[in-house]
């Protein structure tokens, strides 16, 4: 039978509307149920550390919902009513805590750590890892240094602790949340407390124990939802699988009338759409994106849906960057028409928009005028004042204009 043929503009509509783009907006102010909502499109929501505008895990609710209370987040990831637990997923992410089992062949593949240098310490610390678990067995959630507190452990004399310095109780503690013996909570710092795994996600969670096939088979299930219409490379990204893996999953799915298989207009491989994929006629809205978020995270991706080039260049040196330091792409109807380099200055109060880029083929007045009222949301949800418009970027005088239109 041949494979349904798709255009190109049908699948940029079917990806959004999978990810939570077509949904309706909150009618009230978002509460826990539209977080529900929300990780129920996506699956999982990826974290990082890096506080330029907000953290990472905070924005795929913004940008689908508009303002929260990033409580509703947190108190998610905590406490006894848990809806959500991290894990390495696609990278560190949060992810709902019934599919904690799913990563369990993960955990035995990180049985001690995911670096060799943290599997040497494991391996050469048997013993201290037996008393990282009597102690926070003992004391419940702990940092690292707590743990060095509780069992006497004096650091050396500039070994501070850090990302680059850590202590050999930290890479043990690291080791042991990879391996799932541990599991986390963070604090608003973005630092981990480790606790004992079925504190955390409950003994039933701890019990179960899907074979590798079937774990495969779901988590390639659950991208597939999440995607809607994908390529394996798209559906192995999602949960960082080996596309050998993926392909067998995928061929069961297909049996199953999960997937069809559909050839999409310009894509070169075979894709796959999810049986309750929806194809709205039009999707409309805007939103200012993570350069995390699971719409864009596989870059591949976003050039065969969006035609969008994008990288992050946080870690290219200053005089090599095309766009800017923390660069968020804009999605505006169906289509990403810009980008913006963000920074909050917290202490001024101020959403510094230090350049923005008009991708071709849009217009830079009904762009910057969209974009000037999202900014000013994004300001106020981060608990800034106003929005400066620096002049890098061709977009930045539209932009400039626009924001000082609703300043008046």
């Amino acid at each position: 039978m041949t494979p349904q043929r798709i255009s190109s503009a049908a699948a940029r509509r079917i990806a959004l509307a999978a990810q939570g783009f077509a949904d309706r907006a909150p009618a009230a102010t978002p509460t826990r149920a539209h977080l529900r909502r929300v990780v129920g499109r996506t699956n999982l929501i990826q974290m990082d550390s890096v506080n330029i505008v907000a953290r990472a895990h905070y924005l795929p609710m913004f940008s689908r919902i508009g303002s929260y209370d990033p409580a509703i987040l947190e108190r998610a990831a905590a406490g006894g009513n848990r809806l959500l637990v991290e894990y390495w997923a696609h990278e560190a992410a949060l992810i709902p805590i019934d599919d904690w089992p799913l990563f369990g062949w993960r955990m035995q593949d990180f049985a001690d750590g995911r670096y060799r240098y943290t599997r040497e310490v494991m391996a050469n610390n048997r013993q201290l890892a037996a008393d990282v678990t009597a102690v926070i067995a003992e004391h419940g959630p702990s940092m690292p240094r707590d743990i060095e507190a509780a069992l006497g452990i004096e650091r050396a004399p500039g070994v501070a602790g850090g990302w680059w310095n850590r202590g050999e109780v930290k890479h043990v503690c690291e080791a042991m949340f990879a391996s799932g013996e541990l599991s986390a909570v963070r604090d608003n710092g973005f630092r981990r407390y480790y606790d004992l795994t079925e504190r955390v996600v409950g003994a039933e969670r701890v019990g179960a124990k899907p074979d590798r096939a079937t774990a495969h088979r779901e988590l390639t299930a659950r991208a597939a939802s999440a995607l809607g219409v994908a390529t394996v490379a798209d559906l192995a990204d999602y949960y960082r699988l080996k596309a050998a893996e993926v392909r067998p999953a995928v061929a069961d799915l297909v049996d199953d009338g999960v997937l069809d298989e559909v050839s999409v207009d310009g894509w070169k491989d075979p894709a796959y759409l999810h049986r309750e994929a929806r194809t709205p006629r039009r999707v409309a809205g805007s939103a200012i994106l993570s350069p995390f978020d699971p719409l864009i995270f596989f870059r591949p991706r976003v050039e065969r849906l969006f035609d969008f080039h994008y990288r992050i260049e946080i870690y290219v040196p200053a005089h090599k960057r095309v766009h800017g330091y923390y660069v968020l792409p804009y999605l505006f109807d169906e289509s990403i028409v810009a980008r913006v380099d963000l920074k909050a200055d917290r202490k001024a109060g101020v959403l510094q928009v230090l350049s923005a880029h008009r991708e071709d083929g849009h217009d830079d007045s009904e762009v910057a005028a969209r974009l000037a009222v999202d900014l000013a949301e994004l300001a106020s949800w981060c608990g800034l004042d106003s929005v400066s418009v620096n002049r890098r970027g061709a977009l930045s005088g539209a932009l400039r204009g626009a924001v000082a239109e609703l300043d008046r």
